[in-house]
Order: structure tokens, then sequence, then C-alpha cells
């Protein structure tokens, strides 16, 4: 309020020398008459109306700064040489100072081939985010240095330990018509997340092992989920010290899905899992016992482009207090033409949109505008 008077005594300066140089050059009985009458008449206006005054901001005041970020692109990418993005999973590139998403690139759009050939052969693509996550752009394919001849690489795991990034890739010796091979997961090592280092083939539950996802325990080691596809699909596990030496221990969930995902948040660590009709979640304390969620995520389509299908193979990146959900979508797979196998039903789309706590367990609405702002994490790639 001071500072305010003494703004108004400005103005009061100006007008008196205004009134006095332009109609008053002598002074006279009628100036000292018209000063008193401005007085009161503006005070009486600050009065009447304060609320002009409250929301008028000074020439030069700040405009006050969103922590929300920008609304995400919806779809938030589509892959310009396959057009068949899917499986995301992100990292903060310390020295590019960007995100980089990874992600299995299908032969969507590749005429010609013949039963699910066109989901083999395929690289692993990496788009780039220099906005927190709003808006992607294609950047390059991940130099893989384990080759065989006509590999197949999917559903990348990406994280950053010590300075030292490590991938755990899913690895098929070939271009298959059908979903009859071995499948292992590979482990490579990056400095710059382009190009990777073979380290090993890691010895898991059986021949048939895809989609690892990794996180670090409270005690320092590590745990690795991942699909057993020779067990209905379950999800088993592997713990590790150093993450290059990796012990089996068995099933973690009996219920058949793919692609999991397992993050902490809001006191609680979670999992989510693709099983064919959106995203199961369970909760654990441990990362031993689980408990599942009544109801699944991305299961019910949405109305946006490229998003009124359910959603699939999820990554989740956590950044201060909120959680943000990537997925891929199959936007053709809907209506009378839902099973046909031409471009359109192949081509993949991935998507975003934030995850809310309610009642103790997650929730999404991925027709509401998503707000996205990824802060660079203290480790380039957490869980």
């Amino acid at each position: 309020m001071g500072q305010f008077l003494a703004n108004m005594a400005h103005v009061e300066y100006a007008v008196k020398i205004t009134i006095e140089i332009v109609f008053f050059p002598r002074r006279t009985t009628v100036f000292k008459m018209v000063i008193p009458f401005f007085r009161i008449w503006f005070l009486a206006l600050i009065c009447v109306s304060p609320s002009i005054f409250a929301q008028t901001k000074l020439i030069g005041e700040p405009r006050a700064k969103t922590t929300q970020g920008k609304i995400a692109d919806k779809p938030l990418f589509r892959d310009p040489v396959y057009d068949g993005a899917a499986d995301p999973v992100l990292c903060w590139n310390r020295k590019k100072k960007k995100w980089f998403m990874f992600y299995t690139n299908r032969r969507a759009n590749v005429p010609d081939t013949v039963g699910v050939s066109w989901v083999h052969g395929t690289a692993i693509g990496i788009a780039e985010s220099s906005d927190g996550g709003a808006t992607w752009k294609y950047r390059t394919t991940a130099q893989i240095d384990y080759q065989k001849g006509k590999d197949t690489y999917w559903a990348p795991e990406v994280i950053e330990h010590d300075g030292t990034y490590h991938m755990y890739l899913t690895y098929v010796p070939g271009i298959f018509k059908d979903w009859n091979a071995p499948r292992d997961i590979l482990h490579l090592t990056s400095k710059n997340l382009l190009e990777w280092k073979y380290q090993s083939t890691l010895k898991l539950s059986s021949s048939r092992v895809i989609d690892a996802c990794v996180m670090q325990l409270s005690d320092g080691t590590w745990r690795m989920w991942y699909n057993n596809e020779t067990d209905r699909k379950s999800i088993y596990y592997a713990d590790s010290k150093d993450l290059y030496v990796w012990h089996d221990k068995g099933k973690a969930v009996g219920a058949r899905g793919e692609g999991p995902k397992v993050f902490r948040w809001k006191g609680h660590i979670w999992m989510v899992v693709d099983v064919w009709s959106g995203l199961s979640v369970y909760r654990s304390k441990d990362a031993l016992t689980w408990q599942l969620q009544k109801d699944n995520l991305l299961e019910k389509p949405g109305k946006g482009t490229d998003d009124q299908v359910k959603g699939g193979h999820p990554d989740v990146v956590v950044s201060g207090e909120r959680a943000h959900l990537f997925y891929f979508t199959h936007p053709g797979r809907r209506g009378r033409d839902a099973n046909k196998d031409i471009y359109e039903q192949r081509r993949s789309s991935i998507q975003v949109v934030e995850l809310e706590f309610k009642d103790g367990w997650l929730t999404c609405d991925r027709d509401r505008p998503t707000h996205i702002l990824l802060q660079p994490p203290a480790n380039a790639c957490t869980n």
C-alpha cells in the first residue's frame, strides 16, 4: 500500500504540472481548486473499484511461470521411417541436456511382409525432446554391436549408473513369420546413448524371455523383471549386485502379461503390466509381494487423435511429485476393420498421460490435455 501511495503522489504531481503549464500559466484560484478535486475523485475510484487495481499488472512486472509444463502433442510421437514406434522407454542424456526416447521400430509400412515378419528385423529408434517431454523429434537408431545377420531388437530398457548407461535388450536371431523363435535378453553399455557395446547374454529362466525392466532396491542391489514366455507369459525376476551378473529368482507375478514397468511413487512400489486389455497395476511395499488393482489403466479407448484404442507396453517417468505414463497404441485396430492386417492396423503411435494417485491406487484421464515438464533427474534414468 505504501508503494501505491507513493506512485499516486507521482501521478498527482504530473497532473499538477500539466494543468499549470497548459491551462494555467499563471497561478489562479481555479488551479488551486483542481488538484483537491482530482485527489478526491481518484481516491473514490479506488474505494469503489479495488478489483481494477488488484488485477492490473504494472508495466515490466514479470509474468507468473507455470510449473505444469506445455501440453504434450497427441499423438506424442510417430516414427518417420517405418511408422511403427512401440515399447517406449525414456532416459536423460546428461551431455546433450535432452530427454531421449528409445523404442521398438516395427516395420509397419513395409509391403508384402508375411505373417508377423513385419514385427521382426526391427531396429531401436531414438527420438529426443528439448522441452521436458512435450514434443519429440526423430534422431537416429541405436548402434548395437551385437549382430548375427538379419537381427531383431525389441523392447529396450535403459538406465544409468555411475556414469555408464546400461541397456537390457530383447534379441531375436532373425526374421520370422510366426512367434515361434528363441528370444534372449542382452546386456549392453554405452557412454553416449548412441553406440552400444555388447556385454553378455543373460542366463535367465528359459530360452524365450523378453521385456526387461530394472530398478535399484533400497539396499543398493538391482532387480530385473521380465516376461517368461514358456510359463504362460508370466512375469519373472532376477537379482544382481553389479548390473552384470544376474541370478534368476523365479516367478514374480503369475498372471499373464508382458512389458512390466516397476517404479516408486507415493510411498509404494508399483508394477504396471501390458495384459492386452489395457494395463494391470500391482502395488507392493517390498518388491516381492504384489497386490492387484481392481481396474486396468487405458483399457477404455480415449477420444484423442490415435488414442481411440487400448494402450500397451508402458514406461513411467517420475519427476518430482508427478508421474507420467508413456504407452503406445495401434490406432487402426478399431471398428469393423480392427482385425485387418494391413498398414493402417499395423502402424503405431506413442502417447503420454499423467498418472493420478486416488484412494491408494493409480488412475489417469487420457482425454484431458496432458501438461508435462520432466526435470533432469539426479540419476539419468530413474524408476
